[in-house]
Parts: C-alpha cells; structure tokens; sequence
C-alpha cells in the first residue's frame, strides 16, 4: 500500500518555533518535509528536491510570499501552493489566489483544519499524482507554448530557428516532466495545473488579427 511519506512538503516561514511545530504535525500524518528559512533556500530546495506542496507563509522579510509564488510560477508551475497568513484581509487572500496559491489559510493554524485542506488539495490536485521531475528549461516553456497553441514540429523549429529532431528532443522532456505521454493528456495536464489560463492575458483595445496572433504567442514568462 503506498504511504503519505510519498508525498514531500515544503514548508517556509522565518520563525523556527513555528517551523518545528509544523513539522512535526505534518510527520505525524505520515509526511515527508521540509523546512525553510527563507525564499532563498526553499527555492534552491525546489530545483534540487520533488516537491507535491509548498506551504508558505505570506509575510517575510526578505521575500514576501506573493514574490514567491510568481517565482514558483516560473521555476515549477505545476506545484500546489498553500498560503498562510496572520493578516488575513480578503485583499491580500484575493491576491494570493490571483498569484497562484490554490488556498490560503489564516494563523493561528487548528490542527484539524490544516490538516483537512492539506488533504483536499492533494485530492484535487492531479499534478501530485506524478513525479513531475525538474523544472523545464525556458526553451522547453516556449516550446510547450508552442505546442499547446497547436503548432507542429516542423513549424516551431523554423520559429525558433532548431532543428526539427531539437524540437522533437525537447518535446519528450516535456512530456516527461509533465507525467503525460500523449498530446491529449499533455492539454489536461496543462489546463488542470492553469498553465494556459495564466497566460491568457486579453487585451480588450486590440481586436484586429495581428495583435491576436502576437497574444497567442506570450511564452511562459
């Protein structure tokens, strides 16, 4: 039977009190984790570990948690961010959503309800099912893109100026680090962890079809 231990969490907050009793409640529950300081190490950890959870809290000094998540965005998108906050007014909660957090939770944590979303986010997010590997590369974020917008190999090697056997190298990384092996679940997996609809940014002023085309050609920035 698989264990929880398979699944690993990060956990960052710059009080060391409040990082021994998290993890020791989530080791409880059978977790794997990890604790951080500072954005600086967990965003090491991040390319250097698998992560199924980032639990983050909002306010820090060095970084706050809403910067943290837009980098997360970039370095490993398909990563589950949960947000805690002592300051929790809905505009900050608005704006954490807004920047990615899947759920934002206020302190003082109840061990109960912690534990309760933890569980509902790991239910709900599908990308935890995966060992998503590391994070892709910004040639593989282009071409992903690319893809998603429907273009061939043939086509995004003459945009990018590769070869079509690069573009193809570069599409089965993809596929790899995103747990899919086929075109269909590669649109699930990338619709499901909002990939798409983070980069669908509109512009309401420009309707004509160039500014479309540039629109649908926004690379994973």
């Amino acid at each position: 039977m698989a264990s929880k231990a398979e699944k690993h969490i990060f956990f960052l907050d710059d009080e060391p009190t409040i990082r021994q009793v998290v993890k020791e409640t989530l080791e409880e529950s059978n977790f794997k984790v990890s604790c951080f300081g500072n954005p600086i190490e967990c965003l090491a950890g991040l390319r250097s570990k698998k992560c199924d959870l980032l639990i983050t809290d909002l306010k820090m000094p060095e970084k706050d948690g809403i910067e943290l998540l837009i980098d997360v965005q970039h370095l490993a998108p398909w990563i589950p961010v949960l947000m805690i906050t002592g300051y929790g007014d809905i505009p900050t909660a608005v704006k954490a959503m807004k920047a990615g957090a899947v759920d934002f939770i206020e302190k003082p944590l109840e061990k109960k309800s912690f534990m309760r979303k933890i569980k509902s986010i790991f239910k709900k997010n599908v990308s935890t099912c995966f060992d998503l590997g590391t994070a892709m590369t910004h040639a593989e974020k282009k071409i992903l893109q690319l893809v998603i917008d429907g273009k061939s190999n043939k086509e995004i090697s003459l945009m990018l100026h590769r070869s079509a056997r690069t573009i193809e190298v570069h599409r089965a990384h993809i596929m790899h680090k995103l747990g899919v092996n086929n075109l269909v679940d590669l649109v699930k997996r990338v619709t499901n962890m909002g990939l798409i609809e983070l980069e669908q940014k509109p512009e309401q002023d420009e309707t004509g079809p160039d500014s479309e085309r540039d629109e649908q050609a926004i690379p994973f920035e």
